[in-house]
């Protein structure tokens, strides 16, 4: 209300709030560069999800399948997470597998 006059204790708690969310939003627009590495693995997993996704449609995209889990295994081991990398070379061997059964 306009009569109302506010209390210097509610303006400051308000502008600690606000500097607590800017420098929330600072720390969380740091986390979010994308550097090359960062840009393949997107590129990767995306390629993966795209290419389940429509293996059913084609024997070719179990194929493509395949290739994005070893582009993803390499993104594993490049970015230093080598479970990752080994899981994802495991699952490119699985597909070629399940490729060469269903193209024959």
């Amino acid at each position: 209300m306009a009569g109302i006059p506010r209390s210097r204790g509610i303006k400051k708690k308000r502008a600690r709030e606000l500097a607590y969310i800017v420098r929330w939003y600072r720390k969380v627009g740091d986390a979010v560069t994308l550097d090359p590495l960062t840009l393949f693995g997107l590129f990767a997993v995306t390629a993966m999800l795209v290419c389940y996704a429509y293996e059913d449609r084609s024997p070719w995209f179990i194929l493509a399948f395949a290739g994005a889990c070893a582009l993803g295994s390499i993104y594993g081991f490049l970015q230093g997470a080598w479970p990752f990398g080994v899981i994802e070379a495991i699952w490119a061997f699985i597909a070629l597998r399940r490729w060469r059964r269903v193209s024959d």
